[in-house]
């Protein structure tokens, strides 16, 4: 009997999604494991147990994770799940380990060998593996789709004998995977968009897509992104001069898609109330950063608001798990590239090589610690998560006189230093 590798069914009732596809399970079988999938885990991506049995697995319960080597999931391990995992099984997940550090330490203590798939690194051998991006790839299209559904409206330019109907103005704040996905979608959809991110490099990228970029391109826009590709935390004065420049932007909007992010920290407050409350009734805001705290001020985590002035803002969790049918299809094939790397393929044994730098990036927990250097400590001091950078800072300046704007434009000394700032994935 070869080594197991476990699928289990998630807990987590809006969690639809599986982290395995038949086709990856005629791969793992291909590699030497026994894969056993929990009955009905498939059933949320529209993949019936039969298809996994057909392909070369078998259908199990959960009691069956207490023998696996491998387990494969989509979300972190619950405390009861731990219980049932035995010492030393790999266990490969979106961990979302930030601000759970008590979850951290519990994979510890649980001996389990934890890899959070969130943190692969952005290098050409693991573009395969990049969960972030086949995640965010389809939330962006899924952001268009629910914008059009609650938008109530056409998005295109329609022109009848009867007049003709307007395209829908779409604006895209951030432009990562999610935002780049968003525009093309939105563009399909016959929409005008522009899009606007703090990262010189993109604006090529928006306006290949046939969208108009809206930056303030000033000499920090100019030095905004790391070497992994990256936004940085943007100082005051120029969260100040871009609140201003799309504060009037907004105003003029039908839909607005935010999708800022930065990693181990709540999401920036991008649009305020008062942007808001600019907005023409029957207008439409997605927030896809709203389950860390959220871009939009008003937006609430699964709900959709709509405020007194008529517009809609949208909070959905777990957007890529609305098209969990597609998302679990790449998410699958995410992990078992990852999982490959970490085979011998002469004894088809699982072979963790510690050294390699996709498995320094990933691994949380091994060996009863943990040893990821960003979680080192969880165990012992637990992490007091950094405040939201608030509305105040980000978009309060916006009605600022264009004198004091000026003024602030004319300190290139604080905007030299953006080396210092977090990275973010706008």
């Amino acid at each position: 009997m070869g080594q197991i590798v476990f699928i289990p069914r998630e807990l987590d009732p809006n969690e639809p999604r599986v982290a395995v596809s038949p086709e990856t399970v005629k791969r793992l079988a291909g590699l030497g494991f026994d894969v056993i999938v929990e009955k009905g885990a498939g059933l949320g991506s529209r993949i019936p147990d039969q298809d996994f049995t057909a392909a070369g697995g078998t259908t199990g319960t959960a009691a069956d994770a207490k023998k696996a080597d491998v387990v494969l999931k989509v979300r972190r391990p619950t405390d009861a799940e731990l219980k049932g995992y035995k010492s030393g099984a790999a266990v490969i997940a979106i961990m979302d380990p930030y601000g759970n550090d008590a979850a951290v330490a519990a994979m510890a203590k649980a001996g389990i060998t934890a890899f959070s798939m969130e943190f692969m690194p952005r290098i050409t051998r693991a573009q395969v593996m990049d969960v972030l991006s086949s995640q965010a790839n389809l939330a962006g299209y899924q952001a268009v789709i629910d914008a059009a559904a609650e938008y109530d409206r056409a998005l295109p330019m329609m022109m009848t004998a009867a007049g003709t109907v307007p395209a829908a103005k779409t604006f895209i704040m951030g432009v990562g995977v999610a935002g780049l996905q968003a525009i093309a979608t939105a563009r399909r959809l016959g929409a005008v968009v522009t899009a606007t991110d703090v990262r010189p490099a993109v604006k090529e990228q928006v306006q290949s897509l046939g969208a108009k970029f809206l930056a303030v391109e000033d000499e920090e826009f100019k030095a905004a992104e790391t070497a992994g590709g990256y936004a940085k935390e943007m100082s005051k004065e120029y969260q100040a001069k871009q609140a201003a420049l799309t504060a009037e932007h907004i105003a003029k909007q039908d839909i607005v898609i935010t999708t800022a992010l930065i990693p181990g920290r709540p999401a920036p407050k991008l649009v305020s109330a008062a942007m808001v409350a600019s907005m023409k009734p029957g207008s439409v805001i997605i927030d896809l950063a709203v389950e860390r705290g959220g871009n939009v001020e008003g937006a609430v985590p699964g709900k959709v608001v709509t405020t007194e002035n008529g517009v809609k803002i949208v909070g959905h969790l777990n957007v890529p798990g609305r098209v969990a049918a597609s998302a679990s299809l790449l998410y699958a094939k995410n992990l078992y590239a990852f999982l490959e790397t970490m085979v011998d393929k002469a004894t088809k044994q699982l072979a963790i090589k510690r050294d390699d730098e996709l498995v320094k990036a990933t691994m949380l927990t091994d060996g009863g610690k943990v040893v990821h250097p960003n979680f080192v400590k969880a165990a012992q001091e637990p992490r007091v998560e950094p405040a939201a950078i608030p509305a105040t800072t980000m978009v309060a300046d916006a009605s600022a006189k264009p004198a004091a704007k000026k003024a602030a434009t004319k300190k290139p000394a604080a905007a030299k230093s953006p080396s210092s700032k977090s990275e973010g994935t706008a």
